[in-house]
């Protein structure tokens, strides 16, 4: 029997009232990890992978990525979300179903190893998507927990997945790079507020509900202090699904954008939402639990 088929709710969230934050009752790391580069990911909840692509691919990805952005048929696709203000291409998810490319840099050992070690099992894509964040006018993910909206939205039952976020272009502190709370991860912070019916239509463009109030942001980085991830295109971010996270506006020339995929243990797959009214799409939220092969 998996977590899924308990239905007992370990981390109630989007209460009527405020709720305190608590301390995780599951592991960060459930496998064996080799690799040196997450020799500190039980304590931090990430890892940065240094030259996780090379100069060539990251060429290729990013051609790739501009192919899809400006592909005006896939601009009508649900998956395609658009800026609010600059009316730009912001997202485009379940994009390793769009792209063979990413399709294929999701079964890379490389990047799906990576995601075995940590949750000791087989994996799938919880969520693939492109991220852009264009010069001048990038807008920012305000702080929060993935795996909170997971959990909420989507029936995850424990935070056993972890998100890797490949940098296709130079991150600076300067251009709205991801910052962390190192450490973090080992504490749920509930969120207060109803979620509303197709919340996921305005929450991928600007999230309100699901993010923690200034108190406990406050909270959290008094005690845990703020890192960011910054460094050349090519290296990446692998970060536990619970970890307070976020990122400012790009008001820079410089543009940013990285390959982002999730991947869930096949031990964790989803059930109904615990916090929301009905189940988010397959694109955002899928429910093929098939591994990554």
């Amino acid at each position: 029997m998996t977590l899924a088929d308990s239905r007992i709710d370990r981390y109630p969230t989007r209460t009527s009232a405020a709720a305190p934050p608590g301390e995780r009752t599951d592991p960060t790391v459930w496998g064996a990890v080799t690799a040196p580069a997450l020799a500190s990911f039980d304590a931090d909840g990430y890892a940065i992978i240094d030259e996780l692509l090379s100069t060539e691919e990251v060429a290729a990805f990013s051609a790739e990525i501009d192919r899809l952005a400006a592909d005006p048929e896939l601009r009508l696709d649900e998956r395609v979300i658009i800026e609010k203000k600059s009316n730009r291409v912001r997202s485009i998810f379940e994009v390793h179903r769009i792209s063979a490319a990413v399709a294929e840099l999701v079964r890379d050992e490389r990047v799906v190893g990576l995601a075995r070690q940590v949750l000791g099992s087989e994996v799938y894509i919880h969520q693939s998507r492109v991220n852009y964040m264009p010069g001048f006018e990038g807008t920012g993910f305000y702080w929060h927990s993935d795996f909170e909206t997971w959990h909420a939205e989507d029936g995850m039952p424990s935070p056993r997945a972890c998100s890797l976020s490949i940098a296709l272009t130079d991150n600076y502190p300067f251009n709205g790079s991801l910052m962390v709370m190192p450490g973090s991860h080992r504490t749920f912070v509930p969120c207060q507020g109803e979620t509303p019916a197709d919340h996921y239509r305005e929450s991928l463009r600007e999230q309100q509900i699901g993010v923690p109030s200034h108190e406990h942001i406050t909270e959290l980085a008094d005690r845990y202090g703020i890192a960011q991830f910054t460094g050349a295109r090519g290296s990446a971010l692998l970060f536990d699904s619970n970890i307070m996270h976020g990122s400012g506006n790009n008001i820079t020339p410089f543009p940013r954008s990285n390959i982002f995929l999730v991947f869930n243990s096949v031990e964790n797959t989803l059930s109904e939402p615990y916090s929301a009214p009905a189940r988010r799409p397959t694109y955002i939220a899928s429910r093929d639990f098939d591994p990554v092969r």
